[in-house]
């Protein structure tokens, strides 16, 4: 039997939202900072309110396309999350400053799941950040898509991805009640990424998620 996942639901919009998503059990928020594309972006007061009502110990990741180390710190300094969600490519020298800037901040980085050159993407980038999040975007468009999809990416890939490091891997894209407990038997990540499928007409749904949270922790 696998270990129950970290459940984190990403896009919260409210405080309501997030209240609801502590109460029903997620470990982690997700906030949507500034996107060139996708949903679930609120502005960085709002962030800010919502970040200050979330009780320790669950985590919350702040999303951003920035990849310059002053600006991401000078972003986080208006909404202080206890992750930085790193949506695009980031250099590792801006890594490396990214740490020195923001000592006690979690720094999470994306790897969008395109073919296996994301492999290698991801061994690059793991021993620079405390963990791996795989999702379906793609940043070569000319708008990038950098998450927020809603599809689901090769998963075989993904678990190639997951067996090959040494930090925690989360998978995000296209996840739902119904496919949940598929992804923990064929990626075995560390957590669950969720945002389109625990939500109805754009809303958290409370009976959506409820559902999420069974299938990714019930038995595999």
């Amino acid at each position: 039997m696998l270990i129950p996942p970290r459940i984190k639901v990403c896009c919260i919009s409210s405080m309501e939202e997030a209240r609801l998503a502590v109460q029903l059990g997620a470990h982690a928020l997700g906030l949507v900072s500034h996107m060139p594309s996708g949903p679930g972006v609120i502005d960085d007061a709002l962030i800010a309110n919502i970040l200050a009502t979330v009780p320790p110990p669950i985590a919350t990741f702040l999303l951003t396309p920035l990849v310059r180390a002053d600006d991401i710190a000078a972003l986080h300094a208006r909404c202080p999350a206890s992750t930085l969600q790193l949506v695009d490519a980031v250099d590792e020298a801006e890594l490396r400053r990214l740490r020195r800037l923001l000592p006690g901040i979690k720094l999470v980085q994306v790897i969008h799941v395109l073919g296996p050159q994301s492999l290698d993407e991801a061994r690059a980038v793991a021993p620079h950040v405390d963990a791996v999040l795989l999702d379906s975007g793609n940043p070569n468009l000319p708008i990038k898509e950098l998450g927020g999809t809603g599809r689901v990416h090769d998963w075989q890939t993904s678990r190639q991805i997951r067996e090959q490091l040494n930090v925690p891997v989360f998978l995000a894209g296209g996840l739902n009640a119904g496919n949940a407990a598929q992804a923990m038997r064929d990626v075995q990540p560390f957590g669950l990424d969720v945002c389109s499928g625990v939500r109805q007409d754009g809303r958290l749904s409370a009976e959506r998620l409820a559902q999420f949270m069974r299938a990714a922790s019930g038995p595999h």
